[in-house]
């Protein structure tokens, strides 16, 4: 016998599937039809996406500044000085020979010295002693421009035939305070005029010398009254020795007592600041994450009052036979647009904000990718959780209730 067919009454309906398209229609509707709305509701996204885009940018911009500016310098210069004494009043000094000394050390390739002096620098001998505007005097060795991979901006540097004479060169510093910008000029050391034959680049492994004028070592001698014995010691070694020829040049300068030397590595400073760069980030990314969360609430706002206005449109849709799972994915979906719209427009502004500095300080434009990623993949779990709760409520609408709404 033929089986009998369940009555048509019977049978049960299958609501009609969504497919991609469909949810996009239906969850741009509310989006196209209020655009005013929606760009005031994206702005406090992009804000906070914007914030938190480009002081990752600009950390990483300056990081990357640094990074180049050590791989420039090198991290292979050491400074060898004097210790600190042992004994209150006693004078701890480096032998006169030390430059020579420290040259012998295998591994070493460039020596150069600074010695302190007894002196001040002015415009003239009218300008009162005590009116340094910070600046020291120093003897200075030929080879020291090699060993800080410094350069002359103007002029020249100390030679065999110029460093026996009255000539001074001017760290930056000491130019500008002094109001000098090109050789030629003279200046009063001492007892007497020095001529200007040189003006330095910035020597960011040697602040101090930036900020001193640089007599040649045997004028020094000859007319400050220096005694030869320098201050300061630089050697570059391969980057392959530094750490052997850091254990080995204290005792290799001062081999009676080693612990009167002091070795230092300038270059330490710059990596300690690469490293901690963005260290101070940290609050400027906690209030670009509260402007990211102050936009999710102004996104799920703008959401349930959404559903209020559309109660018809949801009763209408739900009695056409949509379920409560299409209506939830329909305002998910419309939260979705809503805070990607701001995600996008906060990378792109974040990017461009980032570009300005980098421009403006002559630094690499630096955006790690996975900040702009992360900063998208926020705004879109922001979307999610704005948009649950009015979606939730949009599908619990009775199709009647919601079709007598006004």
């Amino acid at each position: 016998m033929r089986a009998r067919s369940k009555p048509k009454a019977a049978r049960r309906l299958k609501a009609a599937r969504l497919g991609f398209r469909d949810v996009l229609h239906v969850g741009s509707a509310g989006p196209r039809a209020r655009p005013v709305r929606v760009m005031l509701s994206a702005l406090g996204i992009a804000i906070g996406i914007a914030t938190m885009v480009a002081v990752v940018g600009i950390s990483s911009s300056s990081q990357a500044q640094l990074l180049r500016e050590l791989d420039k310098l090198g991290t292979n210069l050491l400074v060898a000085s004097p210790g600190e004494a042992m004994f209150a009043g006693e004078k701890v000094t480096l032998p006169r020979d030390a430059v020579g000394r420290a040259a012998r050390v295998d591994g070493v390739e460039d020596v150069g010295a600074t010695g302190d002096l007894d002196s001040t620098v002015r415009r003239s001998e009218k300008i009162p002693e005590d009116e340094t505007g910070g600046i020291s005097v120093k003897a200075a060795t030929e080879g020291l421009l090699k060993v800080l991979r410094g350069r002359v901006a103007h002029g020249s540097w100390f030679n065999a035939a110029n460093s026996r004479y009255p000539s001074v060169v001017l760290g930056h510093v000491a130019a500008q305070r002094l109001g000098i910008t090109a050789p030629g000029q003279q200046v009063w050391v001492g007892d007497r005029y020095f001529t200007v034959i040189g003006v330095l680049g910035a020597l960011p492994l040697a602040p101090d010398v930036e900020r001193s004028a640089l007599t040649g070592w045997d004028a020094s001698k000859k007319l400050l009254g220096f005694d030869g014995r320098p201050t300061s010691v630089y050697e570059r070694s391969t980057d392959a020795t530094v750490a052997r020829v850091r254990g080995l040049l204290a005792p290799t300068i001062d081999p009676e007592n080693p612990r009167n030397v002091q070795v230092t590595d300038p270059s330490s400073a710059l990596q300690a600041k690469a490293a901690t760069e963005g260290a101070f980030s940290t609050l400027l990314l906690g209030l670009g994450g509260i402007a990211l969360l102050v936009g999710g609430v102004g996104v799920a706002n703008t959401m349930i009052i959404s559903v209020l206005e559309r109660r018809r449109e949801i009763g209408l849709r739900r009695s056409l036979g949509a379920t409560r799972g299409q209506i939830r994915v329909q305002f998910v979906t419309e939260s979705l647009l809503l805070s990607g719209l701001g995600g996008v427009a906060g990378v792109a502004l974040g990017a461009a904000a980032t570009a300005a500095y980098a421009a403006s300080g002559d630094l690499p434009w630096v955006v790690p990718p996975w900040s702009m990623a992360g900063g998208f993949a926020a705004t879109l779990a922001i979307g999610t959780v704005a948009g649950l709760y009015p979606a939730v409520r949009a599908a619990r609408l009775s199709p009647t209730l919601a079709l007598q709404a006004g």
